[in-house]
């Protein structure tokens, strides 16, 4: 029997989890670092990490409210790769949430 391969879930996507962790924050600012694992479909730990990176690299600043963090995403930040470096992030957000 032949199963549609467009009702197939894919093994990859297009996007790496660090946009999908962008894009989880877009949306809410303030969802936990175990919702954002939970929607992207990524352990605890790699959100972490994930976030440390885009800290780092000044794609997102957290600032602490009570218990909890607000993310702000800083959509004025070039796209690291070549092929996108004259975009910045913001383009992608507006692109994929807005």
């Amino acid at each position: 029997m032949l199963t549609d391969p467009q009702l197939e879930k894919p093994a990859w996507t297009f996007l790496t989890n660090h946009a999908h962790v962008l894009l989880a924050i877009s949306r809410d600012p303030e969802l936990r670092q175990r919702d954002i694992a939970h929607v992207v479909g990524i352990t605890p730990g790699a959100v972490v990490r994930i976030l440390h990176d885009l800290e780092e690299h000044g794609y997102v600043t957290a600032e602490r409210v009570g218990r909890r963090n607000r993310y702000q995403i800083n959509r004025d930040v070039k796209l690291r790769h070549p092929l996108e470096s004259e975009h910045v992030i913001g383009d992608l957000i507006t692109t994929l949430v807005d």
